[in-house]
C-alpha cells in the first residue's frame, strides 16, 4: 500500500487520477480505517487529506452561510454554539453518528462519501440545501448533496475526484430544521428510517420547505411532494397527513430483520410528522 500525504486537493486528486489500483482518502479515517483492519478493502493508494490547510476549519461564508472543512469532526460541529444555533438539525444528525470516540474523527464528508442510504447527516444535509465542492483533474464545481450518493456505498465521483469542502446556505430569517430517526436501539445504531425536514416561516405559514428521507430507499431522497405537501398551510393536521402520505409514498426501502417494507413506509410519514413539527416551533422561535 502506498501512502500519501498530498500538500493540496490538486495535488490529492491528481494522484487519485494517476492511481491504478484501489484508492481512498483519509480524512476522518472511521470508515475506511475499519474496513482495512476488518480485510474489506486494502487501498493500493491512501491518500491523506487531514493535513491539507484548511480542512479543519469551520467558518462563515460571505453571505452569511457556512464552509465545514472535510476533515472537520462533528464533535468540532456540535461545539459550535453559532452553527448549532443556525442548524441544529443539520447537527443534530452528525451528532447520532457512533460513540463519543467516533463522534472526535467522523466527519461530514465521509459519511456522504460512504454511500450509506441511512447515513445519518446526509438527510440534514439534503433538507438544508447543502452543495460540496468537487475538485477533479477539470477543477472544481458545485453539486448539490443530494447528487452525490447514487446506491448504496456509490457516489457519482468519477475518477481523481474528491469532495473539497461543505457549504450550508445562510439560515435567514424565520427557519427551523429537525432530524429524527427511527432505531431499534436507544443509541449507536443504524437508522432504519430518517427523516429531516427545513423549513421557514412567513408569519405562521410556511413559505419554504424542503423534506428528505434517509434508509428507505438505495439512497437519501429529496421528497419535494412531501414539501409541497406543508407548504402555504400552517402545518395543522390536514397539513401533517398530507406530509406523511407524500414521505410513505416516497418510500421504496428494503425488508430485512430490522424493518419490514410495511413498517419503513409507515414509519418515515410519522417521523416526517414530527420532524416537521420541530422545525415549525424552530422557526417561531419556540423550543423544541
Amino acid at each position: 500500500m502506498n501512502y500519501h500525504s498530498p500538500s493540496s486537493f490538486e495535488e490529492a486528486s491528481a494522484i487519485a487520477a494517476g492511481a491504478s489500483g484501489t484508492t481512498r482518502f483519509l480524512a476522518g479515517g472511521t470508515d475506511v480505517l475499519v474496513q482495512l483492519r476488518a480485510d474489506i478493502v486494502t487501498p493500493d493508494d491512501l491518500i491523506d487529506i487531514k493535513h491539507i490547510p484548511g480542512v479543519k476549519e469551520i467558518s462563515r461564508t460571505e453571505d452569511g452561510g457556512w464552509r465545514i472543512g472535510v476533515a472537520v469532526a462533528g464533535a468540532e460541529m456540535t461545539e459550535c454554539a453559532d452553527l448549532c444555533a443556525d442548524w441544529p438539525g443539520l447537527v443534530e444528525g452528525m451528532d447520532l453518528i457512533g460513540s463519543t470516540q467516533v463522534q472526535g474523527r467522523a466527519t461530514l464528508v465521509g459519511n456522504l462519501c460512504n454511500g450509506s442510504p441511512a447515513a445519518d447527516s446526509v438527510p440534514g444535509m439534503i433538507a438544508a440545501g447543502c452543495t460540496v465542492t468537487v475538485t477533479g483533474p477539470e477543477g472544481s464545481r458545485e453539486v448539490a448533496v443530494e447528487d452525490i450518493p447514487t446506491g448504496p456505498g456509490k457516489t457519482a465521483l468519477a475518477k481523481g475526484q474528491l469532495i473539497t469542502g461543505v457549504t450550508i446556505p445562510a439560515r435567514g430569517e424565520n427557519g427551523g430544521d429537525a432530524y429524527l430517526r427511527f432505531i431499534p436501539r436507544t443509541e449507536m445504531d443504524i437508522a432504519v428510517v430518517g427523516c429531516a425536514v427545513n423549513l421557514r416561516l412567513d408569519g405562521d405559514t410556511v413559505s419554504e420547505a424542503r423534506v428528505s428521507l434517509g434508509a428507505v430507499a438505495p439512497k437519501a431522497l429529496l421528497v419535494e411532494e412531501a414539501a409541497k405537501a406543508i407548504i402555504g398551510t400552517t402545518l395543522d393536521d390536514a397539513a401533517l397527513d398530507a406530509l406523511a402520505a407524500a414521505a410513505s409514498a416516497a418510500c421504496n426501502p428494503i425488508d430485512d430483520k430490522r424493518g419490514t417494507i410495511e413498517f419503513r413506509t409507515h414509519v418515515a410519514g410519522v417521523l416526517a410528522k414530527r420532524a416537521a413539527k420541530i422545525a415549525y416551533a424552530r422557526a417561531k422561535g419556540e423550543s423544541a
